[in-house]
């Protein structure tokens, strides 16, 4: 009996010790936990709360070091570049804006011997000069542009697809059948707010007007003019999704998509660190316009001719001018800064 009760004894202590061991371990970890939460709490309050800026690493210097991102956007189809845009974004400010060049802008040295070579969207040339473009943008527009993306629709088509298509609204039914030059392009579209696929927001980019002539309404801007403002109004969509946070964490894929399918004399990479500022950025207060210009035929052909006052007068606006750099004031900025 005794030796039954010592063994019962021996159990009972090692249930005990077991016991406090497994309590001190826990309080181990909770501590661990605790001081961990803590540098955590502290990391997010240094970054006024951008709790996904401290969850990716970045300290109250993070945002300093990030320059103001510059950079032309252009679209490629049928070996042209249809979509030309200016974007700029400052993380420290949340300022941003974006500019259309028209594609039928006239670039050439006289209006009188205009030959179709002359249209803004002709130095492209298939991809090989894209700093053609990029010049001309800054004859244009007086800014110091270094940096281009060069996307190709079926970028468009793949990155709409992994955000899982885009939510927008269609301003009006599009009919449009195109079987010239072997670059067959069919966009059948109603009107109003429905998720599109990556294929359908194309169609929407890419619309003009539909078969029977009809195009946008005046007042939201006919033919190119209207097409320039669907595109900027793409690009905040797909903007606007982004940086939910469901997209956020799956920004790996998207960065991989455009690295694939874009050309570009960025560095795509560093994109990731100015998401967590992108989130909060009121997409309302975003600047967008296009190149104040009338279109004029020259020689039979269309062009676009823009104003050279309005246009200096928009670009100080949506630019700050007076507070970075044009081509005459060139300052020793970094990266992709004016």
């Amino acid at each position: 009996m005794a030796k039954n009760s010592q063994i019962k004894e021996d159990k009972v202590k090692r249930k005990k010790k077991k016991k406090h061991i497994g309590l001190k371990v826990f309080l181990v970890i909770l501590i661990i936990i605790a001081v961990a939460g803590a540098f955590f709490a502290k990391r997010v309050y240094d970054l006024n709360g951008n709790w996904l800026a401290a969850l990716m690493g970045h300290n109250k210097n993070t945002l300093q070091n990030l320059d103001r991102l510059t950079f032309l956007v252009m679209g490629e189809s049928g070996g042209n570049t249809d979509t030309i845009i200016v974007c700029t974004y400052d993380p420290k400010t949340q300022d941003a804006s974006m500019l259309s060049i028209p594609r039928d802008t006239f670039v050439g040295s006289n209006q009188k011997t205009a030959r179709p070579t002359d249209k803004i969207n002709s130095l492209y040339q298939d991809g090989t000069e894209p700093m053609k473009t990029v010049e001309a943008v800054n004859e244009i527009t007086g800014l110091n542009i270094k940096d281009y993306i060069l996307i190709d629709t079926e970028a468009l088509k793949e990155l709409v697809d992994i955000m899982g298509g885009l939510e927008f609204n269609v301003p009006i039914d599009m009919k449009y059948d195109d079987y010239s030059k072997g670059n067959t392009l069919h966009i059948n579209l109603k009107a109003g707010y429905q998720k599109l696929t990556g294929d359908q927001v194309e169609q929407l980019t890419r619309f003009r007007h539909n078969n029977d002539g009809s195009t946008y309404p005046y007042e939201y801007g006919m033919e190119d003019f209207g097409r320039m403002k669907t595109q900027r109004a793409v690009i905040k969509a797909i903007a606007s999704q982004i940086i939910k946070f469901k997209n956020v964490t799956e920004i790996g894929n998207i960065l991989d998509v455009m690295k694939k399918n874009v050309k570009t004399n960025m560095d795509l990479s560093s994109f990731k660190d100015y998401i967590p500022y992108a989130m909060n950025i009121n997409l309302d207060d975003v600047k967008a316009e296009q190149l104040p210009a009338e279109p004029k035929t020259l020689n039979g052909i269309s062009f676009v001719i823009y104003d050279k006052a309005k246009t200096k007068t928009l670009i100080n606006d949506m630019f700050h001018l007076n507070q970075t750099t044009t081509q005459e004031d060139n300052t020793n900025i970094t990266n992709t800064s004016l």
